[in-house]
């Protein structure tokens, strides 16, 4: 899985979406598969995998920093909400993809020294919505599709 998340992240990297900061969130989607067919700590494991070797890979330093922020919260409210049983599997995700780009912002303004960077704020809103929607609605059919491949090997 966490070969996959690195090709998907590698796939998405070559696609341009002309705003920066703003991705479609392909990797997210087998952290979630992960996260709601495999294990919490399967789920983990791909999503450093994804976030680590993906921007050693794909990206810069800088880049490895925005993608660790982003992951990480993104990881921890998403499990959150996951646990609470309040949320489906998009509301998890709508969240998910959020809170990254909330994160990605902020450490953004960190690094560069001020606030200046905030005016993207409801742009990567929504486009973390949209994208954490598309994703969540996606990941129905791979977890489904994982659970099954899960229980052929037992």
């Amino acid at each position: 899985m966490a070969a996959l998340a690195l090709v998907f992240g590698y796939i998405e990297s070559l696609i341009p979406t002309g705003i920066p900061g703003v991705k479609l969130g392909l990797g997210n989607l087998v952290v979630l598969t992960a996260m709601y067919a495999v294990s919490v700590r399967g789920a983990a494991a791909v999503s450093a995998v994804k976030i680590f070797l993906g921007g050693l890979l794909f990206g810069s330093f800088a880049g490895l920093l925005y993608s660790l922020a982003g992951g990480a919260v993104s990881f921890l409210v998403m499990l959150a909400l996951k646990k609470s049983g309040r949320f489906g599997l998009v509301g998890v995700s709508a969240a998910g993809g959020v809170v990254h780009n909330i994160a990605q912002l902020a450490v953004a303004c960190a690094v560069l020294g001020g606030i200046k960077l905030a005016y993207m704020l409801p742009l990567l809103l929504i486009s973390g919505l949209v994208t954490g929607i598309v994703v969540g609605f996606a990941a129905v059919p791979c977890i489904s599709l994982a659970q099954r491949a899960g229980k052929g090997k037992k």
